[in-house]
């Protein structure tokens, strides 16, 4: 928990002079990509039950994002992952790779798409690759937004998960939104869903979702803060 105050407070300290962009989801990931020559640091906090019945079923992990836009389409970001399981001290679990790129403008299309790809370095399992289709479409005050994601370990005997993660939001004011994300997986039948808000306070941005499992196979309780400061 002192690690975590320290990065957030590093990260309050560090709005001074930034300006922000606003994301709408924590699991689902919209239209979008930093401008050229744009930084940004992001922190996320996730927090997954398995069985909210039960101590000693809650994992946690930490994640530190370093962003830069290399045009105005592309950007690409390397992560700093962090774990700890319930009553146990937090250990560095790897890190991700990441770059994204967008096809046209906003509204250009009949939907706004976005590939994007992650290779992920792990301590103690199979390193992986990450690919997703992102595609989006605004209407009026509403965005909505639907992630394809195929989950590759690699190595012999590595295995392919097929997931996905989906969201609707309304904006209440222009720094104000909320919505409802779902996510989950087909090839592990794990579905849950539950309500997200964001906020942009000009110098940063934040991001707060709760998601509640639908079936037995899926944690009882998912929540992951995310806050991003552009500098």
């Amino acid at each position: 928990m002192k690690k975590t105050a320290f990065v957030l407070g590093f990260l309050l300290l560090a709005t001074v002079s930034a300006e922000a962009d606003q994301r709408d989801y924590v699991w689902t990931y919209q239209y979008l990509t930093l401008p050229k020559g744009g930084t940004e640091v992001e922190y996320y906090f996730t927090q997954k039950t398995k069985d909210a019945s039960q101590p000693g079923k809650t994992d946690y992990e930490h994640q530190l994002e370093f962003e830069y836009g290399v045009t105005d389409r592309w950007d690409v970001a390397l992560y700093q992952v962090f774990g700890k399981k319930d009553r146990e001290s937090l250990d560095y679990s790897g890190y991700k790779l990441r770059t994204r790129y967008r096809f046209g403008e906003r509204g250009q299309y009949p939907v706004d798409t976005l590939l994007y790809l992650e290779y992920k370095a792990k301590v103690d399992k199979k390193d992986a690759v990450e690919g997703k289709l992102v595609i989006a479409k605004d209407i009026g005050k509403f965005n909505m937004a639907y992630n394809q994601i195929m989950d590759l370990e690699l190595g012999r005997g590595g295995e392919v998960e097929h997931e996905y993660a989906a969201g609707i939001s309304y904006q209440i004011h222009h720094a104000l939104r909320i919505g409802v994300e779902g996510a989950g997986s087909y090839t592990g039948r794990e579905h849950a869903v539950g309500p997200t808000v964001s906020w942009v306070a000009g110098r940063f941005w934040t991001s707060l979702g709760v998601a509640f499992g639908l079936n037995r196979r899926t944690d009882d309780r998912q929540v992951r803060f995310i806050v991003g400061v552009p500098f």
